[in-house]
């Protein structure tokens, strides 16, 4: 049982249309399959020539690759905050999380529990950080929507913030102001339909 989980796992870390031969593994170092030739479905015109994710995605540069597939690839961080430090990058160019189209949004995060259960196998540890820094003021150095997947272990003391004590919230004007403003931006927003945005993932995929 054991073995057939990890061949689960093996086999989601190939990419997809590749035929794998006795012998052979995806190399450590590479590029994307989708090209700047545009022959995988993504125009160029939808990268950024200076952002470094786009160079990846398109095969201008290289990084270490552990999974790739239509929507998303997914590399090692270049400079991780622990060993196994991934990135889920979407292969379309979007500056931020809150700009992107939430079917490319669910096709990243359904790619989260095979690949977190792979990367903390891998680095023999049980639990993982799934980070996103979404703005300047949140730390984000790339103008390209990507997750973080950070592994962790008891008392690396990765995050100071974490000895850090927090307060309960307080039920007062403040609160109940925020919770109504939220509310009310809620409301003006259009509503997100499965449906609609399986065919707009679609559209994105093939324009």
């Amino acid at each position: 049982m054991e073995r057939r989980r990890l061949g689960v796992l093996c086999s989601h870390l190939c990419s997809p249309g590749r035929q794998s031969t006795p012998g052979t593994t995806m190399p450590l170092l590479s590029p994307s399959g989708c090209h700047a030739d545009g022959s995988s479905g993504f125009g160029v015109g939808a990268a950024k020539e200076s952002c470094v994710f786009c160079l990846i995605v398109h095969g201008m540069s290289h990084a270490f690759k552990l999974y790739e597939d239509d929507v998303c690839l997914c590399i090692l961080d270049s400079n991780p905050l622990s060993p196994g430090h991934s990135l889920i990058i979407p292969k379309l160019h979007f500056p931020s999380l809150e700009v992107t189209p939430p079917s490319v949004v669910a096709a990243m995060c359904s790619t989260i529990p095979f690949l977190s259960n792979a990367i903390m196998k891998a680095a023999k540890c049980d639990s993982f950080n799934l980070l996103v820094n979404n703005g300047a003021a949140a730390g984000q150095m790339i103008s390209h929507a990507h997750l973080h997947i950070i592994p962790r272990r008891v008392g690396d003391q990765l995050w100071p913030s974490e000895g850090f004590k927090r307060q309960a919230i307080k039920g007062d004007e403040e609160t109940f102001s925020l919770v109504s403003c939220i509310r009310d931006v809620i409301s003006t927003l259009p509503k997100f339909n499965c449906s609609t945005n399986e065919s707009q993932l679609h559209k994105y995929l093939h324009d």
